[in-house]
C-alpha cells in the first residue's frame, strides 16, 4: 500500500504541473482531492486487511439478519439490523482507516505529499473519501438483506431508506474518527486501539452512562453524546435534524483535528 501511497504524491507532483497547479487559478483542491480519492479506494479494494474485515461484516451482518429479523411472527423491520452494524463498525472501520497517515509517516512517503502542492486538508479529505466510498459499496452488499426480507414479508420502503441514510453518517463520523487517529502515529496498530477507544466511549461506554449513571446531569451528557442514541432515530424511519447536525458536526470535527495534527507534524 506505501508504494500506492507514493503514487499518491508522485501523481499528485505531475498532475500539478497540469490540472493541479494550474487549477489554482480555479478548482486545484478538487482535483487533488480526487486524485487522493481515487487512490486510497483503488488501494482498499488491493488491500487484503480490507477484504478480510468486508468479510467479517458481512458474515455477521448475515447472521443478525437471520437470527433477529428473519423470524416468524416478528415485525418486517431492519431495526436489529442497523443497530447490530452500528456496534460492528466500531470495530470494524479502524481497521480500515489505521493505515490511512500511519502508514505514510512509517514509511516516509509523507514527504513526498508534503512537498507536493497540495494541502493538508486537501490530503485528509482525499483519505476520508476514498475510505468512505468503500464503506458505501460494502454497505451497499447488506441491501441483499432488504431484498430477501421483502419477499417474505411487506418492509416500509422509506423506513430501509432512512436507516441506511443513517449508516451512511455512522460511518462517516467513525471513518473521519479513524482518520484523525492514524494522523496523530506512525503506527498502525496503535491508531487502530485509538480509533476504537474514542468510539467505544462515544458509544458503549456513554451509552452505559446515560441508563446507569448516577447523577442526573451526567445522564443527560452522556445522552447528548451517545452516537447510538443519535442513530436510533433513523433506524426506526426518522429523521431528525439535531441527529443529522451531530453526525455532520463530528465529521467536520474530526476532519478538522487530522488537519490540524498534519499541519503542526509539517513543522515539527
Amino acid at each position: 500500500m506505501s508504494s500506492d501511497v507514493s503514487q499518491i504524491g508522485s501523481e499528485v507532483e505531475a498532475e500539478a504541473r497540469n490540472p493541479i497547479r494550474g487549477a489554482r487559478s480555479g478548482g486545484g483542491p478538487l482535483t487533488a482531492v480526487g486524485a487522493i480519492t481515487q487512490r486510497e479506494l483503488a488501494g482498499l479494494f488491493f488491500s487484503p486487511i480490507a477484504y478480510v474485515v468486508g468479510f467479517v461484516f458481512l458474515a455477521l451482518t448475515g447472521y443478525y439478519f437471520v437470527s433477529e429479523v428473519l423470524v416468524p411472527g416478528q415485525e418486517a423491520s431492519l431495526r436489529p439490523l442497523f443497530e447490530r452494524m452500528a456496534g460492528l463498525l466500531v470495530f470494524a472501520l479502524p481497521l480500515l482507516t489505521m493505515r490511512l497517515i500511519a502508514d505514510e509517516y512509517a514509511s516516509g512517503t509523507i514527504e513526498t505529499l508534503m512537498t507536493a502542492p497540495v494541502s493538508d486538508a486537501a490530503v485528509v479529505m482525499g483519505k476520508f473519501f476514498g475510505t468512505f466510498l468503500f464503506y458505501t459499496v460494502l454497505l451497499a452488499a447488506t441491501l441483499l438483506h432488504a431484498v430477501i426480507m421483502a419477499s417474505f414479508a411487506e418492509p416500509v420502503g422509506s423506513v430501509i431508506v432512512v436507516g441506511y441514510v443513517g449508516m451512511l453518517l455512522v460511518g462517516g463520523l467513525f471513518i473521519a474518527v479513524g482518520v484523525f487517529a492514524s494522523a496523530c502515529t506512525r503506527h498502525q496498530l496503535l491508531a487502530a486501539m485509538l480509533s476504537v477507544a474514542v468510539l467505544a466511549l462515544f458509544t458503549f461506554v456513554v451509552d452505559y452512562g446515560a441508563e446507569y449513571a448516577p447523577d442526573i446531569w451526567l445522564r443527560q451528557v452522556c445522552a447528548n453524546l451517545n452516537v447510538l442514541w443519535a442513530f436510533s432515530d433513523f433506524a426506526k424511519g426518522i429523521i431528525d435534524s439535531k441527529s443529522v447536525i451531530f453526525f455532520v458536526s463530528g465529521i467536520v470535527f474530526f476532519l478538522f483535528l487530522a488537519t490540524k495534527v498534519m499541519e503542526s507534524r509539517r513543522w515539527r
